[in-house]
């Protein structure tokens, strides 16, 4: 089984970072919330703030690799529990959970790796869940034209957890079905029984 000839490239590192930027709005913003960042512990923080944040929103590139379904299979392909990390774009606190990854292949299948590179390419950015969930599934849509594809995030947001609400121990489940997987029941059912979420 022969790889795609044609690689492409689906994320180029960010010129534009200006990381001492980011450290002087950093120490701006913690000074007009009453946080001395002259003490000998907290000194360092707003170049620790603004590095953890550029790491944060900038997804490692990756390959996209592929290959001819030449034995022609047609049962569902699962990847479950996939980290997923990103940060609410309403708050910039992070929320945290895993991803369940899925698609009935069509002429071509994905490297296995490749599901859990899509997921962190399209959390590495300030998100909410739900858009995130609907931006994997219609990549992978995109790029592999297969008869369907199912993506499920739960997560904990910390946003409602450490805040606000104080809803500790919630979590947010959101999926997206596309293709067979949104218009077949049975598998539908297949999808998310496998998933281990309840529809």
């Amino acid at each position: 089984m022969s790889s795609s000839p044609a690689l492409r490239v689906v994320h180029e590192p960010d010129p534009g970072v200006d990381l001492a930027a980011a450290e002087r709005a950093a120490a701006n913003l913690l000074r007009a919330l009453g946080v001395d960042v002259t003490t000998e512990s907290l000194r360092e923080t707003p170049r620790r703030m603004a590095s953890a944040y550029a790491e944060l929103f900038s997804p490692r590139p990756f390959n996209l690799t592929t290959f001819p379904n030449d034995e022609g299979y047609d049962e569902l392909v699962l990847a479950r529990r996939i980290p997923v990390r990103s940060v609410c774009e309403h708050h910039l606190l992070p929320f945290t959970g895993v991803a369940h990854v899925g698609y009935l292949p069509g002429d071509r299948i994905l490297g296995l790796s490749k599901l859990a590179r899509v997921v962190e390419h399209f959390a590495s950015r300030p998100q909410v869940q739900e858009r995130l969930t609907k931006q994997v599934a219609d990549w992978l849509s995109e790029q592999l034209s297969p008869q369907g594809v199912g993506v499920v995030i739960e997560a904990e947001h910390t946003c409602m957890t450490l805040r606000g609400a104080q809803a500790v121990g919630s979590t947010t489940v959101t999926s997206t079905l596309l293709g067979t997987l949104r218009t077949d029941a049975s598998s539908r059912q297949e999808f998310f029984a496998l998933t281990g979420v309840r529809p």
